[in-house]
């Protein structure tokens, strides 16, 4: 059986959206788009490229998807993420696209998330991890599909925006490895407990 990791950048009070650009989500009103930016570094970069240095394959719902497509796809700029993402195999989520054809490598999986994903990860294949995709980590999370998580904890609170876990059942993780960034962001990577 594949484990699902998600990695997602957090503030403190657990909004999610918008982390990367001012118009990256602006869903709600929501003001404060591009909050993470600022707090990269050496520290950061090295850790998230430990992560993907492993093989695998990744799993993305339809906003962020495509949202990657625009932002990585077709990029040639040798950068070791963009090789990373490209080549990766990438399942994209999603009741509303026709097919996955504007990034390679990519598979659409038809249907509602829940099934079709506990479907891909119950069969043979590379451990699959997720990057942003707040709604479909939700989904996933309350249907005990996540098997791992990485929170790039970034230290400050913005009081409005989508949160990462909303209403989420009790569930218990055992944090594995926790590493500071010299901007004061936590990276913290935990496992669920069985």
């Amino acid at each position: 059986m594949r484990s699902i990791t998600v990695t997602m950048s957090v503030t403190l009070d657990g909004v999610v959206q918008g982390p990367g650009r001012p118009d990256e989500d602006t869903r709600g009103g929501f003001a404060h788009g591009g909050w993470g930016t600022h707090y990269q570094d050496d520290v950061m970069a090295r850790e998230m490229a430990t992560g993907m240095s492993r093989p695998g394959d990744m799993l993305f719902g339809r906003r962020t998807w495509q949202d990657f497509t625009t932002a990585w796809g077709g990029r040639t700029d040798g950068n070791p993420f963009t090789t990373h993402l490209n080549a990766a195999t990438k399942y994209v989520a999603s009741t509303t696209l026709d097919d996955a054809a504007a990034w390679e490598n990519s598979i659409l999986l038809r249907g509602g998330a829940v099934e079709t994903v506990a479907g891909l990860k119950a069969r043979p294949g590379r451990d699959l991890s997720v990057i942003g995709s707040a709604s479909l980590v939700r989904d996933l999370h309350a249907a005990g599909l996540v098997d791992h998580y990485t929170l790039l904890i970034h230290p400050l609170t913005l009081g409005a925006g989508a949160r990462l876990f909303g209403d989420a059942p009790l569930t218990e993780f055992a944090l594995t490895s926790c590493v500071p960034t010299t901007k004061g962001v936590v990276i913290a990577r935990y496992t669920r407990r069985v």
